[in-house]
């Protein structure tokens, strides 16, 4: 990573603290009570977890978590389409209530806003070509790896200065598995599932997962201080991890369930 990047990733990480020190004016639960809508960050770009179906309705497992929560809760939902670089700046301008969109909790964002207890998990791994002879670090030397800016892969291996990895950075999942399909990278650091998914409408350009990055809980986010809002999310993901219907949609669209220590 370049200095003049470094810069631009500090500066604005210190922007989004400002704006997550800012209070709120406003209960925003009652805000979203009384509209009786909840708007909910969502990127439709990264199958399964977001996508738009053959009818172009949104479906996905995050998705029908959102459908599910605003359903329990008897409010209106309006999805507002977001990238992996924008999520958090939705919440902290006001144009999202919450996040619900492969948001994995780290210290760097819990900085900036709150996040839930877990609903789900994210694997997420270095890919390459089926074809490919990478099976460890030392093979992806001049190799490119694609990423999506701003996501927990791009921070990962951002920080992996000692491997000297050629990384190329990208608006969103959508472009990134494009440039993973046209050859203009030749690896690509995503979940386990989008991984897979790459090939399935190009079968010309399979990839595979090669290299383990790290297994991520997902969380719902929201802004800094609402803790009533807070206490009430936390309350619907217990409720629905007791009840297998989180489990039930995660497996749905991922092939397989939510980890045991989840489930128990």
């Amino acid at each position: 990573m370049t200095k003049k990047t470094l810069l631009g990733a500090a500066a604005a990480l210190c922007g989004l603290v400002m704006m997550a020190a800012t209070p709120a004016s406003a209960d925003l639960l009652d805000d979203i009570t009384q509209a009786k809508k909840i708007r909910i960050s969502t990127d439709l770009a990264i199958p399964p977890s977001g996508m738009m179906d053959s009818s172009m309705k949104p479906t996905g497992s995050d998705v029908e978590v959102a459908q599910l929560l605003a359903k329990d809760w008897g409010f209106e939902l309006e999805f507002i389409q977001t990238t992996g670089a924008t999520r958090i700046p939705n919440v902290l301008t006001g144009k999202a209530d919450i996040i619900i969109s492969t948001l994995s909790v780290t210290p760097d964002r819990a900085k900036v806003i709150d996040f839930t207890k877990r609903y789900a998990t994210l694997q997420s791994d270095v890919g390459c070509l089926k074809s490919s002879t990478v099976k460890d670090w030392p093979d992806l030397k001049d190799k490119s790896i694609g990423v999506s800016r701003g996501t927990t892969q791009d921070t990962t291996l951002s920080n992996m200065k000692d491997k000297d990895l050629k990384i190329s950075r990208y608006d969103d999942d959508a472009t990134m598995v494009t440039a993973a399909v046209s050859g203009q990278v030749d690896c690509v650091a995503s979940s386990a599932t989008i991984i897979n998914q790459i090939g399935v409408k190009n079968p010309s350009r399979v990839f595979e997962s090669r290299i383990p990055l790290a297994t991520f809980d997902l969380a719902i986010g929201l802004k800094k201080g609402e803790q009533r809002l807070m206490d009430k999310l936390n309350a619907w993901i217990t409720e629905n991890v007791k009840n297998g219907k989180l489990n039930a949609i995660y497996k749905k669209f991922h092939g397989v369930e939510l980890p045991p220590d989840m489930r128990s």
